[in-house]
C-alpha cells in the first residue's frame, strides 16, 4: 500500500510544484487576459485559470452556469466528495427553470453555512460572485471572486461551441491564508475538472 500512497503524493507535489494547476486547460493568452471580475480584486496575490470548450453555443451553455449552487445544481462535480464536507449537495443533471432568474446580490451558496455574493450577471457571457458582502471565509481573511465566462468559437465544421473560462482570484493577508490557499488551489483544479467534463456532457445532450 506504501507505493501506491508514496507515489501519488509525488504525483500531487510535482503539479503543486509546477503551478500546471493553476492553468488547467487555459492558453497563457486566456491567463493574461482581463475579465469580467478582476476589478473587485485588483490587487489578487493569486489567481487560477481552467478553461475548456463546450460543444454547444453560449445561449445553451448559459442555463447550466445560471443554476450552479450548493442549493441548486450544485457544481457538477464530485458531489459524493463535497458532501463528505458537509455540503449537502443533490445535483441536477437537466436545466431548471426556476433556477434561471439569478441577480446581483443574491446569495450563492458553496456550503448550507458558507455563501457568497452575486456580483455580475450578463446572461450569454458571465456570471461573477465574490466574498465581498457574503458569509464566506470566516476568520481567514481571504478575498476572493469566482468567474465563470463564456465565449462563442467560430468552428469550421459549422457547429456551435463555447469556450468556458473560470477564473478563481484570492487576497491573502497573512502568511496562513496564502498557505490555504495556494494548497485548495490543486484540490480546486481538480473539482474544476470534473465540473468541465461533465458540463461538457450535459450540454452536448441538452
Amino acid at each position: 500500500m506504501a507505493a501506491p500512497v508514496v507515489a501519488a503524493t509525488a504525483s500531487v507535489a510535482a503539479v503543486f510544484l509546477s503551478g500546471a494547476h493553476r492553468r488547467l486547460g487555459a492558453s497563457v493568452e486566456e491567463v493574461r487576459m482581463s475579465l469580467p471580475g478582476d476589478e473587485l480584486l485588483p490587487t489578487a496575490q493569486v489567481q487560477n485559470d481552467r478553461a475548456c470548450t463546450l460543444p454547444a453555443a453560449p445561449a445553451d451553455v448559459w442555463p447550466w452556469i445560471a443554476q450552479l449552487g450548493q442549493d441548486k445544481a450544485g457544481f457538477y462535480s464530485w458531489e459524493a466528495l463535497e458532501n463528505l464536507a458537509g455540503c449537502q449537495i443533490v445535483g441536477a443533471t437537466r436545466v431548471h427553470p426556476e433556477w434561471q432568474n439569478i441577480a446581483v446580490g443574491d446569495p450563492f451558496r458553496l456550503h448550507p453555512d458558507v455563501a457568497l455574493r452575486v456580483a455580475r450577471v450578463e446572461p450569454g457571457r458571465a456570471l461573477v460572485v465574490t466574498s465581498q458582502g457574503g458569509d464566506a471565509l470566516g476568520d481567514m481573511a481571504i478575498e476572493t471572486t469566482w468567474a465563470f465566462c463564456l465565449s462563442p468559437i467560430d468552428g469550421s465544421t459549422g457547429s456551435p461551441a463555447t469556450r468556458l473560462h473560470l477564473r478563481e482570484r484570492y487576497c491573502t493577508p497573512s502568511r496562513a491564508s496564502r498557505a490555504l490557499t495556494e494548497a485548495t488551489s490543486v484540490i480546486s483544479a481538480l473539482m474544476s475538472w470534473r465540473m468541465m467534463s461533465n458540463l461538457a456532457a450535459l450540454v452536448s445532450v441538452s
